[in-house]
């Protein structure tokens, strides 16, 4: 199967802008099986005066733009992030749509990030690990500060994972740590993971790009730079069993 990232550049602009153009990138990549876009690009991830202002429910004119284009292109969607309003609270939601344009999941961000950040003031974390059921395995979903939390992912391997779907809008300043825990979240629960960082600036914050698409092993098959583009690569889904039972780490776990 072939996944791609949309490793979209963020600026400054109006929501329908940034929706408009995301679809159009969308349109216009090459075919895959699977779509990823970042975190809170719809407005970005600094743009906290935007949140309220741009959120909307799950059954909104995002999400219904997105369900067009999973079914024009008969793929899946992994949408990023949007700011979901839910009655009077706010949530970081992540949505996974199927080819024939259904929600397959959704996964509301349960580590907010409050290191120089607004986000845990004005936003509501969420309670559940979301594992979805996809034709490539079971994939869990998890939102950019989660990757710095490795309980939360072996919690998704315990749910039968064997894809992680990471959508982020992680800061250029801590690139290093960004590479590192990509790999690490993949190697060390022998799956595979497939990041979709933002690229470009917001809020005068620069954002690290380099979304990734990683092995079992903790190989990184495909990495972007700074820039706006596509990150995309062939994998084959059955490469998790393969290693799971060449080298049956998970099994040795000891619970003490």
């Amino acid at each position: 199967m072939r996944v791609t990232s949309v490793q979209l550049a963020m600026t400054d602009q109006l929501k329908e802008i940034n929706v408009e153009h995301a679809l159009g990138l969308i349109d216009q990549a090459p075919p895959s099986d699977l779509f990823l876009l970042p975190e809170i690009w719809p407005c970005g991830f600094f743009s906290f005066d935007r949140y309220k202002r741009d959120s909307e429910a799950i059954d909104g004119p995002i999400v219904t733009a997105f369900k067009a284009a999973a079914r024009k292109r008969k793929c899946h969607i992994f949408m990023g992030s949007m700011v979901e309003r839910d009655g009077s609270h706010l949530y970081n939601t992540s949505i996974l749509l199927n080819p024939t344009g259904e929600i397959a999941a959704h996964y509301r961000k349960i580590h907010l990030f409050g290191y120089q950040s607004q986000e845990t003031a004005i936003l509501e974390p969420g309670e559940d690990v979301v594992v979805a059921d996809t034709p490539w395995g079971k994939s869990g979903l998890s939102t950019c500060y989660d990757l710095r939390f490795p309980e939360l992912y072996r919690r998704m391997v315990d749910a039968g994972a064997t894809f992680f779907l990471v959508a982020s809008a992680w800061p250029k300043v801590r690139l290093d740590a960004w590479r590192l825990f990509n790999r690490c979240r993949a190697h060390e629960n022998l799956a595979f993971l497939i990041s979709c960082n933002c690229a470009g600036a917001n809020q005068g914050k620069t954002y690290a790009g380099h979304s990734m698409i990683v092995d079992p092993l903790g190989q990184v098959l495909a990495e972007g730079t700074a820039e706006e583009e596509w990150v995309s690569a062939e994998i084959d889904p059955d490469q998790v069993a393969a290693v799971r039972q060449d080298f049956p780490a998970l099994e040795d776990r000891r619970l003490v």
